[in-house]
C-alpha cells in the first residue's frame, strides 16, 4: 500500500485482505518452515483480564566496552504467550529503545522498530519474524497468513529508523513518515482528543493523541494485559517537553482516562535513571543499575500533581522522572541554564 492510501483507508477500519490476494503475494515465495494446515479455534483475548504476565527484574543494559559486549542486539522478552517486548542492545544505540509486540487471531501489532535502518548492521527484522514464527508454531498458525501492522509512538527516528528493514516483507502495513499519515493510519478525525480503537482480532488496542515531547504522538493501550504505553511523554528518564500546554493537556488526558480503565502498569520508550534516582549521562552505554521499565499509575498521578505546580522552564523530578520542562537542549540535568527544582 503506498502512503497516499493511508488518509483514505485507515488501519483501524479496514476490512483484512482476502485469502485470494495473499496467496497471490505469496506465490512466488518459498513456504516458510513453520507452516501448518487446518483451521484453528480463535484465542478468547477478552476473559480473565488482565492478562497476567511478567517483566525482567532487570533488562540488558550495555556494557563498559560496545567492542567487548556479548549480549544479543536485542533481548527478547515474552510478557505473556501473546506479548513479547524488545529492547535495542546499548553498544548498538545508546538510546536502547523499547519495541512492543502484540499477537492476535488475525494481526500482529508491532509499535516502534528502534534506531537502526540496516539489517546486517542490526537484526531487527529477523528477530521479529523469529517470534512470529515462534508464537504460530505454538498457536498452531500460518505465518503467511498473519497481518503484520508497524507503528510506532512518535516522529523520532530512534522509534522508526528500524521500520527500513520490513518494507520487503509481504502481508506487512506500514504507518506513514508523516503527521497527516500518522493520524490518517488511524483514521482519526480529531487529533488529539479523539480515541481511536483498534480490533487486532479480538484483542483491542485503544489510541490517542499525546503531542507535548513532539506534536505527533500517540499513547497506546492494550486492553488485554491492560500496560498503558505513553511513549516519550511520559517515561522513566528525562521527559523532554518541547511543548508544555500540549504536554500538560495530554497529562489530563491520561487522568481522565485512569478514571474508567484500570491499568497494569504504564511504561515508556526509555530508561536513563538508575534505581537511586540517579540520571545517567546523555549518550552512555551502559546503565549498570538501572530503574525498573514500568511504572506505577501512582507515579503518574503524583507527576501530574507536581506538573499542575509548573510555572516556568527548568527541570523538575518526581521521584520517578524528570519533567524537563523547555529544556530539550540541555540533555542532561547536571548541565542545563535553568534552577534545578
Amino acid at each position: 500500500m503506498d502512503r497516499r492510501t493511508f488518509l483514505t483507508f485507515p488501519i483501524v477500519s479496514a476490512a483484512l485482505p482476502s485469502m485470494s490476494a495473499v496467496s497471490a503475494v505469496l506465490s512466488s515465495m518459498p513456504s516458510p518452515e513453520t507452516s501448518f494446515t487446518g483451521e484453528s479455534p480463535d484465542i478468547d483475548f477478552t476473559a480473565n483480564l488482565p492478562a497476567p504476565g511478567t517483566l525482567p527484574e532487570k533488562w540488558i543494559c550495555g556494557s563498559s566496552s560496545c567492542m567487548d559486549n556479548q549480549d544479543p542486539p536485542i533481548q527478547v522478552h515474552w510478557y505473556n504467550e501473546h506479548t513479547a517486548y524488545l529492547r535495542q542492545n546499548k553498544a548498538y544505540n545508546y538510546e536502547a529503545p523499547f519495541m512492543h509486540l502484540y499477537f492476535v487471531n488475525q494481526r500482529i501489532l508491532f509499535i516502534d522498530q528502534g534506531y537502526t535502518q540496516l539489517r546486517h548492521d542490526w537484526p531487527l527484522r529477523d528477530v521479529v519474524d523469529n517470534c512470529i514464527a515462534e508464537w504460530c508454531k505454538r498457536n498452531h498458525r500460518k505465518v503467511e497468513e498473519m497481518e503484520l501492522l508497524i507503528s510506532f509512538s512518535h516522529l523520532h527516528d530512534d522509534h522508526y529508523a528500524g521500520i527500513n528493514q520490513f518494507y520487503d516483507r509481504p502481508n506487512t502495513r506500514y504507518m506513514g513518515l508523516t503527521h497527516e499519515e500518522m493520524i490518517g493510519f488511524w483514521g482519526m478525525t480529531n487529533y488529539p482528543e479523539e480515541r481511536v480503537t483498534l480490533d487486532l482480532g479480538g484483542r483491542e488496542i485503544l489510541i490517542w493523541g499525546s503531542p507535548g515531547h513532539v506534536m505527533s504522538e500517540f499513547a497506546y493501550y492494550d486492553t488485554y494485559t491492560q500496560i498503558l504505553f505513553t511513549g516519550d511523554m511520559f517515561y522513566r528518564g528525562r521527559c523532554y517537553i518541547s511543548f508544555w500546554e500540549p504536554w500538560f493537556a495530554s497529562m489530563k488526558r491520561l487522568m481522565t482516562f485512569l478514571e474508567t480503565h484500570p491499568v497494569t502498569h504504564v511504561v515508556g520508550c526509555h530508561i536513563e535513571i538508575s534505581r537511586t534516582g540517579e540520571d545517567y549521562p546523555y549518550g552512555i552505554t551502559y546503565q549498570p543499575d538501572e530503574a525498573p521499565w514500568q511504572l506505577t499509575v501512582a507515579e503518574l498521578r503524583h507527576a501530574y500533581e507536581v506538573a499542575q505546580t509548573i510555572k516556568k522552564p527548568g527541570i523538575y523530578f518526581t521521584g520517578s522522572v524528570f519533567l524537563c520542562n523547555q529544556t530539550r537542549g540541555t540533555t542532561t540535568v547536571d548541565k542545563n541554564p535553568y534552577a534545578y527544582d
